[in-house]
């Protein structure tokens, strides 16, 4: 018996053991589900966000910022395997991803990096793969907008309106290209109802805002036409009196952020209230 637990206690001392252990699977990782892992590799890192940002290469060479639920896996050879080449793992997975309709918008050798995008299932994938032969990273943002969390109140609203004339409101949500106002935007819709049903002599403009992307004839339009369904909304479903509200469109006439990221892009989509 004594010696039984002295072999076992030499065992797990012993170097051959921290080797097993340390090709192990880091605790709570997992592969991301459109990639398997190269052949002989286990999990060395993971960290995963539900919304956090990464910058890309992008195809222009110039980094790009994408945002949406974060992963970042790492994966090295386990002890004693041939390695494949840092070439052979980035191919690997390019060519995985291209199988499913993946698209190689960066690769570049000395820097040992690609950017993969692909769209599947609705969803807009962003996958950068850096490879050191014996190990690789992958960084990958399922792109989306954050959701909206915090909505201003009635009082916020009208604070904004009393210091500086309007406000704008990131609560209220369209479908790409489309103005029928999303199910999400009742939180906002309510707090604006309740904004004019307290101050019964407050009479509103509201501006739809849209960014630069697309003719600037569509997006007048679109503005537009987004303004009108906040209006109708507020005036059939919230009981508001038409009279007290104007709509109007001014597409990206009037940013509040440069439209050269897609950060500034996501503010200036916005629907504005204006003091009559």
């Amino acid at each position: 018996m004594k010696r039984t637990f002295i072999l076992l206690c030499f065992f797990l001392a012993s170097p051959f053991a921290v080797t097993l252990n340390a090709q192990q699977d880091v605790p709570g990782g997992k592969d991301h589900p459109l990639l398997t892992r190269m052949p002989g590799f286990y999990l060395s890192g993971y960290k995963e966000a539900e919304f956090d940002s990464y910058r890309f290469i992008g195809a222009d060479k110039k980094p790009v910022s994408i945002e949406g639920h974060k992963y970042y896996i790492e994966y090295k050879l386990k002890p004693g395997l041939q390695e494949p080449g840092e070439l052979k793992i980035r191919r690997n997975v390019q060519d995985a991803l291209k199988n499913i309709g993946g698209r190689v918008i960066f690769d570049d050798n000395f820097n040992k990096a690609s950017t993969i995008v692909i769209k599947k299932d609705g969803k807009e994938t962003w996958i950068e793969v850096r490879s050191y032969n014996p190990m690789y990273r992958l960084n990958i943002v399922e792109r989306a907008a954050m959701k909206q969390e915090i909505v201003a109140n009635a009082d916020a609203m009208g604070d904004g309106l009393k210091n500086t004339g309007h406000v704008a409101l990131y609560g209220i949500y369209f479908d790409f290209g489309k103005a029928d106002l999303k199910p999400e935007s009742d939180t906002a819709m309510v707090q604006i109802s309740l904004l004019l049903k307290k101050d019964m002599s407050l009479n509103l403009f509201v501006v739809g805002h849209t960014d630069n992307v697309g003719s600037i004839e569509s997006n007048m339009q679109l503005s537009k036409t987004r303004a009108d369904a906040v209006v109708n909304s507020l005036v059939s479903k919230y009981g508001i009196a038409p009279e007290r509200l104007k709509a109007y469109g001014v597409a990206s006439l009037a940013p509040v952020a440069s439209n050269d990221s897609e950060e500034g892009r996501a503010l200036n989509r916005r629907v504005e209230l204006v003091k009559q």
